[in-house]
């Protein structure tokens, strides 16, 4: 029934599908981190607001204007674009032998040699999920009654405890779901940055599929490996959604 699906090419290649199997996650895993970080940041920057006084212009001209430009051009650009101009353009200024304004000489040879894609692929994920995190962190903090901000405020709380001890931890309930999807969302968009060769699961299964001049079995491969994974986190997602709810 099954004689049209060539196992053997799955079995010769598998080495290399565990391998991008492995980068497909840990790329999947610094988007989320990091772009949590930096999507908590942009998110509070995006709704920092003076309603008079000295820091009325500061924060609107240095921390929400930026917030909204950057979480406008990320989301409002190909991925696929950012993945390109991030490798051939902002890595390169930032890791070069001779003019890198990061890092420079031998290190940055090294860096360039060994982890370049690896670097640029993550530096891209990251970047753009914090984006998309921004925006679920300020629809959440923004969903919570204001009259629970000002409680606080008049109990002598400052913005930081506010945030820290009574809006984000009631808002994270209501963020777990458009959080999950976005790391699932990650998750698949990752299959991307095979186009600047670094092998994960798409790259491994090009890989496979170029050799033999076969596609169904590479493609079908790594397939079922992300319904298999997607399916993993959306039951984590709902779980830890039933056991907040239930708290």
């Amino acid at each position: 029934m099954f004689e049209w699906f060539r196992t053997d090419i799955i079995a010769e290649y598998m080495p290399l599908f565990i391998r991008g199997l492995w980068t497909t996650l840990a790329l999947t895993a610094i988007g989320i981190f990091f772009g949590t970080i930096l999507g908590l940041m942009l998110g509070l920057g995006k709704i920092a607001y003076a309603e008079r006084g000295p820091w009325r212009w500061p924060l609107k001209l240095l921390v929400k204007t930026p917030s909204q430009i950057y979480i406008s051009f990320f989301r409002g650009t190909p991925l696929f674009v950012q993945i390109l101009l991030i490798h051939f353009a902002l890595v390169p200024w930032l890791i070069h032998a001779d003019t890198g304004v990061l890092i420079s000489g031998d290190a940055a040879l090294y860096l360039k040699r060994e982890y370049g894609a690896l670097i640029s692929g993550a530096l891209a994920l990251s970047l753009n999920s914090a984006a998309y995190i921004a925006e679920i962190f300020r629809a959440g903090i923004q969903s919570i009654d204001r009259g629970q901000t000002e409680a606080a405020r008049s109990l002598g709380l400052n913005y930081s405890q506010t945030m820290r001890h009574i809006i984000i931890p009631q808002a994270f309930r209501r963020m777990l779901p458009p959080l999950g999807n976005e790391a699932i969302t990650l998750l698949k968009d990752s299959s991307l940055v095979s186009a600047i060769g670094l092998a994960e699961l798409a790259y491994a299964a090009r890989t496979a599929a170029g050799a033999y001049a076969r596609y169904w079995e590479p493609y079908l491969f790594i397939s079922a490996i992300y319904l298999i994974i997607t399916l993993g986190m959306s039951y984590v997602v709902h779980r830890l959604e039933r056991k907040y709810q239930s708290t």
